[in-house]
């Protein structure tokens, strides 16, 4: 059932690729609708999530925002098939506007690496790659559940230049010698690393799941952070990506007080643009001894 699974879904990416990006984002966002008018976990999760993160707004606000952010879900899954097979500089054309840049350019300048911190908002697959174009990058995955998407996601996101390394000791290995080379590394900073790989910090004003790695390579290595994500245009247009360095105390000696200031700096960036980010993710999944499961 697996192989025949991943086949299906390597198949629909490789014909979503035929699509000019307007296309390929009409049809994710009827995904997403289909995900939001129908009893599906995803519409489940998304529904707790923007009532632990935003109870301040209006249950039909809330209802509008939700249905919004799984529309952008399905985009996010149907513009894979652009990032991943079409050609590098077609991909980089699909960048229309560039804010903040000279944030990257000020942490490039320290000569120290760059951490390049990216969470699931917007196209997030598009920042590594155009990052790529400018120098070398060691990005940070989980490997995909099903075994037989690996050497095709493997493949598609390294094509471009990006290197990638697994969430394992070795990966994390490789992070640290790509900013003793004064390189950069990319994370997704948004992911719940388990009860035993991180702490819990406040991400709207709610206790997460949060990596330590992420402060512990800002503190070890002295390497500035900046956080980026790439805007989806409105009619399939392209992207804008913006840029903005992380807070100081992201590079705290203690971990709780870096944790605290990674989970502000990805809130800043969801506040922004909270429609286009992943609420349909567990975010809250693990939990503090004694509180009981919110999903």
């Amino acid at each position: 059932m697996k192989p025949a699974r991943a086949a299906v879904l390597a198949g629909l990416l490789r014909l979503f690729a035929l699509l000019p990006l307007p296309a390929a984002h009409a049809v994710g966002a009827f995904l997403g609708w289909l995900f939001w008018l129908l009893p599906t976990e995803a519409r489940r999760v998304t529904r707790i999530n923007l009532s632990l993160c935003l109870p301040e707004l209006e249950p039909r606000r809330r209802a509008r925002l939700a249905r919004r952010s799984l529309m952008e879900t399905g985009k996010t899954f149907t513009e894979t098939g652009a990032l991943w097979f079409w050609a590098p500089q077609r991909v980089l054309g699909l960048v229309r506007e560039v804010d903040g840049l000279e944030h990257l350019e000020a942490a490039e300048r320290q000569g120290r690496g760059l951490i390049g911190l990216t969470p699931h908002l917007g196209a997030w697959e598009l920042t590594s790659l155009y990052y790529a174009a400018r120098g070398p990058i060691t990005c940070l995955y989980r490997p995909p559940r099903l075994p037989e998407l690996h050497d095709l996601v493997r493949q598609a996101r390294e094509r471009m230049g990006p290197q990638l390394v697994p969430t394992t000791p070795s990966g994390i290995k490789a992070l640290y010698r790509a900013l003793a080379r004064h390189q950069a590394v990319g994370i997704l900073p948004d992911q719940d690393p388990g009860r035993h790989g991180g702490v819990f910090a406040p991400f709207f004003g709610r206790p997460a799941g949060t990596m330590v790695l992420i402060p512990r390579l800002a503190h070890k290595t002295g390497a500035p952070a900046v956080f980026v994500y790439a805007e989806r245009l409105p009619r399939g247009r392209g992207y804008r990506l913006v840029f903005h360095p992380a807070p100081a105390e992201l590079a705290a000696a203690d971990p709780a007080v870096g944790a605290a200031a990674l989970n502000r700096g990805v809130e800043a960036c969801v506040r922004a643009l909270p429609e286009q980010y992943q609420w349909s993710y567990k975010r809250f999944k693990s939990r503090p001894a004694g509180e009981p499961p919110r999903y």
